[in-house]
């Protein structure tokens, strides 16, 4: 069996790592074999948000880099699409597995679909129900598409389903990304930035801010920042900033005296600092995750999420856009009452096996 692996951003890389380590561990142990092709897309050019993460997560050189670059969500969208079909054209496959909910997971689903090529969506059926999230369609546009669905909760299966996917071709396996997120645990890496940190035995927090509704109007950014340098109690705030952010950031950096920007981590640093940390701030999705299987306190700045198993029964909280919510949130973590969350099912570092179990079916 031909398998086309796509990886493109990020998140992208931590899901698609485990799904490579479990196809090689199978093709060692079984008689039936799984030959597959891995293609970078270039969405996340980088280093810091590519090819450290190849590194740290055990990845193989990707077959071909698309290149595809940055741009608008359209010319990005474009250049991959055209680079991709190239590709596959010259590199045929059965099977044309993508992950997530970024650009390339829409654009190469796309792709494959015109040229006769099944698609598995590993992380289909999540939903935010917010149409303003470019993720939002991209899951939408995915899941129309796709002929296999990998699921990371019994709910995700049951939003394919209401749009009339079948219940066999949808396989509830699990997370990917916490099947990185184990990996990781005994490979962590402490931050350079920590030692900067004059006051880091008394605990700090961490920070994540990239949707441009958080971060690309310059008021509301210095008023959510505000909020939270005030409402730490002292405690460093790390916050990995990219260079967009920054730009709005600098006009007001010199009022903030407890956040701390930095440069984007690599994913062992990242990891490090989420698990040592008293609580996190955060617009990401992966991020929900990660601290609800770390059980660390996290306040998640949206007004929707697609991952509510954090909320139900991890230790997320959605506060939306009221910033005395997020006063009050911290001011929870501070005193001790957050909620202790759990596990969701399948949560269990095995997700990328069940996957290829399910390859070797098909």
């Amino acid at each position: 069996m031909k398998i086309t692996l796509v990886a493109g951003a990020r998140p992208n890389f931590m899901k698609i790592a485990p799904i490579i380590r479990a196809i090689e561990e199978s093709n060692r142990n079984r008689n039936k074999k799984i030959s597959y092709r891995l293609v970078h897309t270039g969405q996340h050019y980088d280093e810091k948000l590519s090819k450290v993460f190849f590194h740290e997560l055990g990845l193989p050189e990707p077959h071909i880099n698309l290149g595809a670059g940055s741009g608008t969500q359209a010319e990005q969208t474009a250049k991959i699409m055209v680079e991709f079909e190239k590709d596959l054209v010259q590199n045929p496959s059965d099977l044309v597995v993508v992950v997530g909910d970024v650009t390339s997971t829409m654009a190469c689903t796309i792709v494959a679909k015109k040229l006769n090529t099944r698609v598995a969506h590993v992380e289909g059926g999540i939903r935010s129900f917010d149409m303003t999230m470019p993720e939002e369609v991209n899951r939408i546009v995915t899941d129309s598409l796709a002929d296999y669905f990998f699921t990371t909760t019994p709910l995700a299966g049951e939003n394919l389903m209401k749009t009339g996917i079948k219940e066999s071709q949808v396989f509830f396996v699990g997370n990917t990304m916490i099947d990185s997120l184990y990996f990781s645990l005994d490979k962590l890496k402490r931050p350079a930035v920590l030692d900067k940190i004059q006051n880091n035995e008394t605990g700090y927090y961490v920070l994540t801010l990239h949707r441009p509704s958080n971060v690309d109007d310059s008021n509301k950014l210095h008023d959510i920042l505000k909020t939270i340098d005030d409402h730490v109690a002292g405690k460093p705030v790390i916050f990995p900033v990219h260079p967009r952010t920054l730009k709005n950031l600098n006009s007001f950096s010199r009022e903030l005296k407890n956040i701390k920007t930095v440069e984007p981590l690599s994913y062992f640093e990242f990891v490090f600092l989420l698990k040592g940390s008293t609580g996190v701030i955060t617009d990401s999705g992966g991020v929900q995750e990660e601290t609800t299987m770390l059980g660390v306190p996290c306040v998640t700045l949206r007004l929707s999420t697609e991952r509510p198993e954090t909320i139900s029964i991890g230790t997320n909280e959605l506060i939306g856009e009221n910033l005395g919510n997020l006063k009050s949130s911290l001011e929870k973590i501070e005193s001790g009452s957050w909620k202790k969350g759990g596990r969701p099912e399948l949560w269990d570092g095995n997700t990328s096996k069940r996957i290829v179990d399910v390859f070797l079916t098909l």
